[in-house]
C-alpha cells in the first residue's frame, strides 16, 4: 500500500476497492491550495479500477443489503466514533488538501461529519411503515435497499459533503462506490480506513480516485449502478444525467447556485452586515452562499458603509492560523476563473468598491473579498455562480421589484431574507425560488429537512426520509381482507 505523510497523518493514496487498498498504473499530483506544494501522487483511477468497484459493491449487496436495521445503524454508530476520535487528524489533512480554515474543519466540518452518521442512524432505526385501509384492504409502503450507488463529492468541503451522502446510501442498506473531486482526495481515503476499523464489511464502500471524464464517466454509464447522486456544477450534471438516463438510473443533483441575501427596510441593519460579510466563508467556495446582496433603497448607503468597514477587517492568509479568515482558492486553475468573471464584470461596467483583484502581498491562490457596484442588470457577474469571494450590491424599493431580483438568474439553490416582518418574510419567501430560504439566519441546517436546489440548482431533494425515499426502492404491499390481523401490528 503506497501513503503519504500530509500534516503529520499517514494517509493511504491508493484506491480501497474490497476492502483492500488497490493501485493503478497512472497518478496525479495532489497539491495544497495553501502553498501549491505537492502532497502526494494519487493513483489516478479509470474505467478498470470504476467497474473492479462496482463489482466489489454488487457483490457485497447481496448480504448488505439483507441486514437488519439494527445492525446496520451499529456499524453506523462506530463509524462516527471513529471520526470523533480521529477529528484533528482529519481537520489537519482536510486543511492541507483543500485550504479551507482548521478552526472551521475543527469546530464544525469534521464534528458534522460524524453526526451525519449518527444521524443516520438514527433515522433508520426510527423509520415507519406508511400504512393506510383502501376499502378494507391493507397498504404498507417499506423502504428497501436499491443497490450499489455511485457518489460523486466535491471539494470545497470534502469529509463532510461525503458523508453527507455515504451514511444515508449505507442505512438504506445499499453499497457505494464513492468518487472524491482530485482536488481533494485525501479525507475521503482516511474515511475508508475509518469504515473498515468499523467492521463495515469488505466492499460495502469502496472509493476510487481519479479525474471526472475518467474515473467519474465511467462509474455513471455503467449499467450495473442503480443510484447516482453528484454535488457539483451544472455542465459535469449534464454530462451524469446523460449517462443515468441512457441506463434509467435515478439520480440526485445538487448544483450551483447565486443565492439573494434580502434586506427590507425594516432589517436588523448589524444583522443584515453580519450576514453578508459571512457570505466570504471559505473564500466564497461555497454554493449556497448569497453572493448577490439586495438591499432597500432608504438602507444603502449606510449598509454599504458599515459592510466595508466590517469586511475590512477581514484577515487573509494561511488557513492554519487561528487568526485567519479567508484562506486560500481551491487551484490555480479556480483562481484564473474566478479572475476572469472579476475582469470580464468591470468590462460589462461594474466597479468593485472592495478588492479586485489577487492578493499579491500574499501571492499564491489567495484573491482578496471582492464587491462590485453597479452591475448591468442580466450582465453576467448578477446571474452566474463565481465561486469565489466575490459578491455584488444592488437596491431595490419594492417588494415587486426584488423578487424580481431574486428571481432573474437561471438557479434556485438558496436565499436569505432580513426583516423584522414575519409575514412580509413568509410572502416573499413563498415568491423567491428557493430550495432553501434563510430568514435572520444563515446556513442553519437540520438534517430532517430536505436540501436541494430549483431550476438550475438541482434534481431532487435528500436529507431525513428524503434522503431515504431516494437511495431506496419504495415498495407497497397490498392485503386483501382477511390477510392480516388487528391485533397485530404488520410492519
Amino acid at each position: 500500500m503506497r501513503s503519504a505523510e500530509v500534516a503529520g497523518v499517514d494517509t493511504a493514496i491508493d484506491h480501497w476497492i474490497g476492502g483492500r487498498r488497490v493501485g493503478s498504473p497512472r497518478t496525479f499530483s495532489d497539491l495544497s491550495p495553501i502553498d501549491e506544494s505537492h502532497l502526494a501522487s494519487v493513483a489516478r483511477g479509470g474505467a478498470e479500477e470504476a467497474s473492479a468497484a462496482v463489482s466489489a459493491a454488487g457483490d457485497a449487496f447481496s448480504s448488505w443489503g439483507r441486514t437488519s436495521r439494527e445492525e446496520r445503524a451499529e456499524v453506523l454508530y462506530r463509524i462516527a466514533e471513529g471520526i470523533e476520535g480521529r477529528i484533528d487528524e482529519l481537520a489537519a489533512v482536510e486543511t492541507r488538501d483543500n485550504g479551507s480554515l482548521l478552526r472551521s474543519n475543527l469546530r464544525g466540518l469534521m464534528p458534522r461529519s460524524a453526526y451525519n452518521f449518527r444521524f443516520f442512524a438514527d433515522f433508520l432505526l426510527e423509520l415507519g411503515y406508511l400504512k393506510f385501509d383502501t376499502r378494507g384492504h391493507r397498504n404498507r409502503v417499506s423502504h428497501q435497499p436499491s443497490g450499489v450507488t455511485v457518489l460523486i463529492t466535491p471539494w470545497n468541503a470534502p469529509l463532510m459533503l461525503a458523508t453527507w451522502k455515504v451514511a444515508p446510501a449505507l442505512a438504506a442498506g445499499n453499497t457505494v462506490v464513492l468518487k472524491p473531486a482530485e482536488w481533494s482526495p485525501l479525507t475521503a481515503s482516511l474515511l475508508a480506513d475509518i469504515t473498515e476499523e468499523a467492521g463495515l464489511p469488505p466492499g460495502v464502500l469502496n472509493v476510487v480516485q481519479g479525474y471526472g471524464e475518467e474515473a467519474g464517466a465511467a462509474l455513471v454509464s455503467d449499467p450495473r449502478v442503480s443510484r447516482i447522486s453528484f454535488t457539483g456544477s451544472v455542465e459535469t450534471a449534464r454530462l451524469i444525467g446523460a449517462a443515468a438516463g441512457a441506463n434509467l438510473v435515478p439520480l440526485s443533483l445538487e448544483l450551483g447556485g447565486k443565492s439573494p441575501l434580502v434586506v427590507l427596510e425594516d432589517a436588523d441593519l448589524e444583522m443584515a452586515v453580519e450576514m453578508a460579510v459571512e457570505q466570504y466563508d471559505n473564500a466564497g467556495q461555497v454554493c449556497l452562499a448569497a453572493t448577490r446582496l439586495l438591499v432597500h433603497q432608504s438602507l444603502f448607503d449606510d449598509f454599504l458603509d458599515r459592510f466595508l468597514a466590517k469586511a475590512g477587517d477581514l484577515v487573509q492568509g494561511d488557513p492554519r492560523s487561528a487568526d485567519t479568515d479567508l484562506g486560500p482558492l481551491i487551484s490555480r486553475a479556480h483562481l484564473e476563473r474566478v479572475d476572469g468573471f472579476v475582469r470580464r464584470a468591470v468590462a460589462d461596467g461594474a466597479h468593485p468598491v472592495l478588492g479586485g483583484g489577487p492578493n499579491r502581498e500574499l501571492g499564491g491562490l489567495y484573491y482578496r473579498p471582492t464587491l462590485f457596484l453597479g452591475a448591468p442588470q442580466g450582465s453576467e457577474i448578477l446571474t452566474e455562480e463565481v465561486f469565489g469571494p466575490v459578491l455584488t450590491l444592488q437596491s431595490f424599493t419594492s417588494d415587486t421589484e426584488v423578487v424580481e431580483q431574486a428571481n432573474s438568474t437561471r438557479y434556485g439553490l438558496a436565499a436569505g431574507l432580513v426583516t423584522g416582518d414575519p409575514e412580509r418574510a413568509q410572502r416573499l419567501s413563498d415568491q423567491i425560488v428557493s430550495g432553501t430560504t434563510w430568514v435572520n439566519c444563515f446556513y442553519v441546517r437540520d438534517l430532517r429537512a430536505p436540501f436541494g436546489g430549483s431550476r438550475h440548482s438541482g434534481i431532487g431533494r435528500e436529507g431525513g426520509a428524503y434522503s431515504f425515499d431516494f437511495y431506496c426502492d419504495l415498495n407497497n404491499t397490498v392485503l386483501g381482507p382477511g390477510g392480516w390481523r388487528e391485533e397485530t401490528d404488520y410492519g
